[in-house]
């Protein structure tokens, strides 16, 4: 099963908004280039509507970092201009959609974070 997938899997049952993340256009890439950039310098992974890019290849098996980036895919799908232009307004932090997407990932984890 593929990264995404078992994400899906996680995200299905907390039914977060009326329909479940549609995965068929979302791709993984990791360009670590990117991530030496000043504004992702913090980041191992970031969402961008249908992509979800990653620090570097290693992290696909990082399943709580997909599942929280794939919750911003599903986000973007439902808010495509509001969730992003949430972050100038709340910032990262305090960011609504950000701890949701966090919480999506712990309370989904096999880990039982």
């Amino acid at each position: 099963m593929s990264a995404l997938a078992r994400a899906k899997e996680r995200l299905d049952p907390l039914e977060l908004y009326p329909h479940p993340v549609r995965t068929r256009r979302v791709r993984i890439a990791a360009i670590p280039w990117l991530f030496r950039l000043p504004w992702l310098r913090r980041f191992d992974g970031y969402a961008a509507w249908g992509l979800v890019l990653l620090r570097s290849p290693e992290l696909v098996d990082d399943g709580d970092l997909i599942c929280h980036e794939l919750c911003h895919v599903w986000q973007m799908q439902h808010h495509p201009l509001r969730m992003p232009l949430s972050y100038l307004r709340f910032g990262y932090a305090a960011n609504p959609y950000e701890e949701e997407a966090r919480r999506a990932a712990a309370v989904s984890s096999p880990r039982g974070s």
